[in-house]
């Protein structure tokens, strides 16, 4: 991915003509049903992954050996982000987008999607196939960087290498993906952490016994390899429906590949992941377990951000066509929209994990070998960490379209001092995360000494907030004129219901003592004090279901006689 291929022959450079500002460039039917599709297979992989992480904790509790393991994992959750989440994403959905924006220039002719696809794909094999080799090799001294006070240090390391295999299939899953959403396919990307957690969970059913914690890591990586299987199929089905019919073989330059577009991307993605390579890090130096209660922690929290992230994922696309399209104006009006969607969603769930997290964990984790003081330990984290959530969703939200506006890919016939070189503003958002890295470190080296885990978990939620923050500033500069009074209005009055609904549902949760009970009054208290009080705010985000769902109660209306201009009593 890294050489100036030719891709397709293109119209001039000139940007396309603007759509009508404010035109959304998918029908909202199409968005709706495109998220329905998303939120039901992505719950579905949710609660499998919730499930693996109950098992594990049942079968190893919290120990050195889950430590051990959870040192090798930090190699898939930095392919994760990097290579399907993240970076792959912000490359190569604005990458298809322009595709498509030029193949409706020019309806015959080369077709850019499959000319990108023959530049790109084979060069991304051959980088991933490196990477997993070296990382497979260098295990024993990235374990060493990594946890340098590990009780396992052995452990650690055989499971590093097995789970340095996912980062061939995680690259390639995640390319086929981002293919896949800018084609307006979301189906098969949304089931792929569905394969991915039944394939961990296959290994450890079977294996736990004999294998020990080896089992998990023999799970990632066969569940990696299903991953990018699931959607082999449909990435050339939809390739051969897009086919034209009379397309000409021709090695004219059309759209060519950036190099120095990768770098900053890459490194904002390693960088942003850098926060959980401190806490293992700090952690490793505390008692066994710390390491294991700071993951567990942090995968019932990342619950609830990621079903805000569900929202960009599936608008991702269309702020990306807007884009190449040149219409900053529609591409703002769907950033503030996902602003305020992917903020109502998470602050409903960091307001419910703030009130209801002891009894959650109980609930949960607390059986087998995870005893009550590793629940206690777990819902005291959790509660810190998510003070980190709202923070880490507008992240989620931001970024993308801030790659969004120079792509990985060019117009041939742009003069390459234009297109390929970098700027400071390509690398604010890796900058903006090296500030809250530092804060991250500052925090977490000061308070751990006294605080433990705790001390990690707000170094953690300070430096992504600080980041929050800087990118915001950053969306701006980048040209995309966010109307900052509405954005953070809305946000406050979402905001003050998340602050009352998790002081009220705190409240109601100790006057229950058994785990569910607590759980589901907690959780109805913050749902209901959360949607009446932003909607007598005002937040159009809560406002508007609570009316559509209000109008739906009440059943067709029939309106009155008076209203229908007839004399009463006929």
């Amino acid at each position: 991915m890294t050489t100036d291929q030719p891709v397709a022959e293109v119209a001039p450079t000139t940007v396309p003509a603007p759509r009508a500002a404010g035109a959304d460039p998918a029908p909202s039917g199409f968005l709706a049903k495109a998220f329905g599709v998303t939120a039901l297979l992505s719950a579905a992989g949710s609660g499998l992954g919730l499930l693996r992480d109950l098992l594990l904790a049942r079968y190893f509790g919290a120990n050195q050996g889950t430590d051990a393991f959870l040192v090798a994992w930090t190699v898939p959750e930095t392919a994760a982000p990097l290579l399907i989440e993240d970076a792959m994403a912000f490359l190569m959905v604005p990458a298809f987008s322009l595709a498509l924006v030029l193949r409706e220039e020019r309806p015959h002719g080369p077709d850019p999607v499959r000319q990108l696809t023959r530049a790109t794909l084979p060069w991304l094999l051959l980088a991933l196939c490196t990477l997993s080799g070296a990382v497979a090799l260098g295990a024993p001294r990235l374990v060493e960087l990594l946890a340098p006070g590990l009780a396992d240090p052995g452990l650690a390391v055989t499971c590093t290498r097995i789970t340095a295999v996912t980062i061939l299939p995680f690259g390639l899953a995640g390319y086929l993906a981002s293919a896949l959403r800018a084609l307006h396919s979301f189906t098969a990307p949304a089931v792929i952490y569905v394969m991915y957690n039944l394939g961990i969970l296959a290994l450890l059913l079977s294996g736990h016994q004999l294998l020990g914690v080896r089992s998990a890591a023999l799970g990632v990586a066969l569940g990696s390899g299903l991953m990018a299987g699931v959607l082999l199929l449909p990435f050339a089905r939809r390739l051969r429906e897009h086919r034209r019919r009379g397309l000409r073989r021709g090695s004219a330059r059309g759209l060519v590949l950036i190099p120095l577009a990768l770098l900053p991307v890459a490194a904002f993605t390693l960088t942003r992941q850098a926060q959980v390579f401190i806490e293992r890090y700090l952690g490793s130096g505390l008692p066994p377990g710390t390491i294991s209660h700071l993951n567990y922690a942090a995968k019932i929290s990342q619950l609830a951000m990621t079903s805000a992230i569900l929202i960009v994922t599936v608008t991702f696309p269309v702020v990306a066509r807007a884009l190449a399209a040149g219409d900053l104006a529609a591409a703002r009006d769907r950033v503030e929209k996902d602003l305020g969607q992917a903020a109502a969603v998470v602050l409903l769930g960091t307001a419910f994990l703030m009130a209801c997290a002891p009894a959650v964990v109980a609930l949960l984790f607390q059986r087998g070998a995870f005893g009550a003081a590793d629940t206690s330990a777990t819902a005291a984290v959790i509660r810190v960490y998510s003070f980190g959530l709202p923070a880490q969703a507008m992240i989620g939200v931001m970024v993308r379209p801030y790659f969004c506006v120079r792509p990985v890919v060019r117009r041939a016939d742009t003069p390459r001092a234009e297109g390929d070189r970098t700027t400071w503003l390509d690398w604010y958002p890796v900058g903006a995360m090296a500030v809250g890295l530092a804060v991250t470190c500052v925090v977490g080296v000061t308070a751990t000494p006294r605080f433990g885990a705790l001390g990690l978990a707000a170094g953690n939620a300070a430096g992504i907030t600080t980041t929050a923050a800087l990118l915001l500033r950053g969306l701006l500069l980048r040209g995309i004129a966010l109307r900052l009074r509405r954005v953070l209005a809305g946000q406050l009055r979402l905001l003050t219901a998340a602050v009352a609904a998790a002081l009220l549902g705190a409240l109601t949760t100790r006057a229950v003592a058994a785990p569910l009970p607590a759980a589901l009054l907690g959780g109805s208290t913050v749902l209901v004090v959360f949607a009446g009080l932003g909607a007598l705010l005002g937040a159009a985000e809560v406002r508007g279901p609570v009316l559509a769902l209000a109008a739906r109660t009440r059943g067709p209306h029939t309106p009155s006689p008076a209203a229908e201009g007839k004399p009463h009593g006929r």
